[in-house]
């Protein structure tokens, strides 16, 4: 790591926003089961892992949420996603896979939280 740089830097927190802070919180926390840590002047924040995401409150009228995307580690995704679409998780419609190797493929699954945010699970799968 450098001072003139990001390399090496620890990644800390991603950012989305949502009109409905007491959704969004209900949506991380209840349905998918994230670790709720705090909630403070319009912002809520969950622990991904060491990780911070950070929910925030809209406050203008004119704007929106998204523009970013969520990727979660999931190596156990086939199991994950029916367990989060009994909580309520609606999935796009399949199980993508985006790289294969002799022992692995690379699965991806894209989901929206309430506000029309990004959401995907990504996991390096053991070959059957």
């Amino acid at each position: 790591m450098t001072a003139s740089s990001l390399a090496g830097r620890k990644f800390v927190q991603v950012a989305l926003f949502t009109r409905d802070l007491p959704r969004a919180v209900a949506f991380y926390r209840d349905t998918l089961g994230m670790s709720f840590m705090f909630e403070t002047n319009g912002m809520a924040f969950f622990d991904m892992g060491g990780q911070r995401l950070m929910i925030g409150q809209i406050r203008n009228e004119n704007e929106h949420p998204g523009g970013a995307a969520v990727y979660f580690d999931a190596p156990d995704i086939d199991a994950l996603i029916p367990a989060l679409e009994k909580r309520g998780v609606k999935f796009g419609p399949r199980t993508e896979i985006l790289q294969r190797t002799e022992t692995h493929e690379l699965k991806l699954r894209e989901f929206k939280d309430p506000d029309g945010n990004f959401l995907a699970l990504m996991g390096m799968v053991p070959r059957a």
